[in-house]
Parts: structure tokens; sequence; C-alpha cells
């Protein structure tokens, strides 16, 4: 194989009708890991998620560790050799968290610039096999929503990535809606991936050692979702697409409850914040919301997202090199659903969603 030429994946070597497409899947560019690595020597960030998750991986001392920080900065050959062992034919590829969120504003910038520049280079070597999602820095709203357009036009990127909240804030803030209306101007999905919870709900968390991805990813991100569609987003921007992996962080089994609850909050007027929405959650959820299978390889689940999101709002993705099982891929082979439906939830579902 040659940059010029990547070789086939799986499905055409093995001569299956449809493609595997992973959609949630990490990379780290080395000029990152070097400054996160330097944040938490020097105590420069006050954090104690960052420093759990990242000072974990960064120093590589254990086997899972290693992996990780090894796979994460890789865009070539081993990727693909991975990729090709688990029976993957494409990954969107997205920068893992924190990313650029843990950053000052101007540090944010640069390294978001320099990660979706490195990310569409390996995407053009590796055209068949990799596809990519813009990296932003929230903590700038009109450059962000720049660099949008940038990973839009220019670089040829399938959707935009967020790792969560920034500097412990969150995107209901309306300080940050000019990234929505980039996104939903576009047609361009916005990827809302985990980080731990900041330091004024971590503290149970971290405690019990449930601060990432066992537990706290899902509460802090389920929240921020929940934030987003109480908020009014949805109602602001009607076209604007929002991806969640883990079956949705939890959120499907909670539909009937969120939707009881929220009605009962708001004719309540107990919360200054809490306004009346022109829809139910559940309805937002499964009209402007996708979620992806990611470190979620349970058939019961899997199904029931299927029956109360909709079958086209389940997304395939295997969550490397975080989670790198392959024998989660024949899982979701087992799963009791025809060719056709498995068809859309590793390829077309991804195909319509990202509009690869």
């Amino acid at each position: 194989m040659t940059a010029e030429t990547p070789a086939a994946g799986p499905a055409a070597q093995g001569g299956r009708e449809y493609l595997r497409i992973a959609t949630e899947e990490a990379f780290a560019p080395p000029e990152l890991i070097a400054m996160w690595r330097d944040m938490i020597e020097r105590g420069t960030c006050d954090d104690p998620g960052f420093v759990s998750l990242v000072g974990f991986y960064t120093a590589a001392k254990s086997e899972r560790s290693k992996f990780v920080f090894d796979r994460l900065q890789d865009l070539g050959e081993r990727r693909l050799a991975d990729m090709d062992a688990a029976g993957i034919d494409r990954q969107v590829i997205s920068l893992t968290a924190p990313g650029t969120q843990v950053l000052s504003r101007d540090a944010g910038v640069a390294i978001a610039t320099l990660a979706n520049d490195r990310l569409a280079e390996a995407c053009r070597r590796y055209p068949g096999r990799f596809s990519g999602l813009t990296a932003i820095a929230p903590q700038d709203p009109g450059q962000a929503a720049k660099e949008i357009e940038r990973g839009h036009a220019e670089l040829g990127f399938k959707g935009v990535i967020i790792n969560a909240h920034t500097h412990g804030e969150y995107l209901d803030d309306q300080k940050f809606w000019p990234i929505f209306e980039a996104a939903e101007a576009l047609g361009t999905p916005i990827y809302l991936h985990p980080s731990t919870p900041p330091r004024d709900m971590i503290g149970p968390l971290l405690a019990a050692g449930l601060d990432g991805a066992i537990y706290g990813f899902a509460v802090d991100t389920g929240m921020h979702v929940l934030r987003i569609i109480t908020s009014g987003v949805f109602d602001r921007f009607p076209g604007l697409k929002l991806v969640v992996g883990h079956l949705g962080e939890a959120l499907p089994f909670w539909l009937y409850r969120l939707d009881y609850m929220h009605a009962a909050t708001v004719r309540a007027q107990r919360y200054e914040a809490m306004k009346p929405v022109k829809r139910k959650p559940s309805e937002y959820l499964r009209e402007n919301v996708w979620v992806t299978t990611s470190g979620m390889a349970w058939a019961p689940a899997i199904m029931f997202c299927r029956e109360v999101l909709g079958p086209d709002r389940v997304l395939y993705a295997m969550d490397y090199p975080y989670q790198y099982v392959p024998g989660e891929v024949t899982a979701h082979e087992n799963l009791p659903i025809t060719a056709e439906e498995k068809a859309a939830l590793f390829q077309t579902n991804a195909e319509r969603v990202f509009r690869l």
C-alpha cells in the first residue's frame, strides 16, 4: 500500500455487501499531548478531571494507557492495520477529549487549526478509509464558526467535534450559539463527545473512581444535551443535527420521565432557566439527535434505542482506540435484524448524517 493508493477495506476484500463505518474514532496530534503534559507537570490547570483523565493516558505506564497513547497519535499504517483486523472499512475521526477545551483561547484556536490540518492531510492520503470532523475552540465562538466553515469548505470534513464543556461552561449559553448557527447553515452535524465533569460537580464521582467513561462521562454529557434541549437551541436552530455517543448517554431510557417532569417543571415556574419550548424533550431527541453505539456493544440496549428513537437514528461506532475490541463488531453483526437493517446501522445511516 502506498500513500497515493490506499488498500481496499475489509468489505471489498471479503465480499461483504455493505461497509462498516465507525463514527466515534479518536486521534491527538503530538503537539497537543505535549501541551497537556506540560500543563500537568507545571500544575497550570486546576481541573481535577483533566488531571485524572489526561494524566493517566499521557503517563502511559499501564498496558491500556500505553496502547491508547500510542494509537491516538497514529494516522497511518498502524491505525489501518487495526481497522483491517477488526473489519472496519472507514473511520470518522475526531480530536480526542478534552481536545482544545482546557486551553486558553489563543492556544485553543491554534491547536484546533493544527489538528484540522493534520487530520485533513491523513484524509487526503487515505480517502477511502478516513473521514474527519472539524475541531474547534469554543472559547472563541466567532473564530470557531469560521473554522467550521473552513473545515467544511476547504478541508472536506463531515461534521464538527465538541468535547463536552469548555472550562465548565456549556453550549446552552447563548454566547456559544454562533457555533450552532454555522453548523446549521452548512448542514453539518455536531458530535458532542464526553469528557470528565468540571470541578464544581466532579468531586463525589472522582472520589469513587467514577469520573470517567464508567459513569462520569455520561452524567456530564447527558446533562449537556438536556441543557441544549431545554434552553431552546433546537427551536432557534431547527435544522441543527447533534450526534451523541454511547447510545445517547442513557437519555433514550429516560424519554417518558423527561417529558413528564419537563412539562411539570415548566408549569410550576420553579426555575428561571426552565422556559417553555415548542416540543417535548423526546421529540427533539428523535428529530434532531442521532446516537452511536460507541462502547455499547450490547444487543438489548441497541435494540431498545432503535425502537424508541427509530432505526435511522442509530449509527455504529467503535470508540477506537479507547475500546478496541474486535469481537464487538461480531456482536453488532449478530443483532436480530435483517441484512438491510445491518447495512443501515453500519453504513447508510452514517452516510446520510455525515454526507459521506
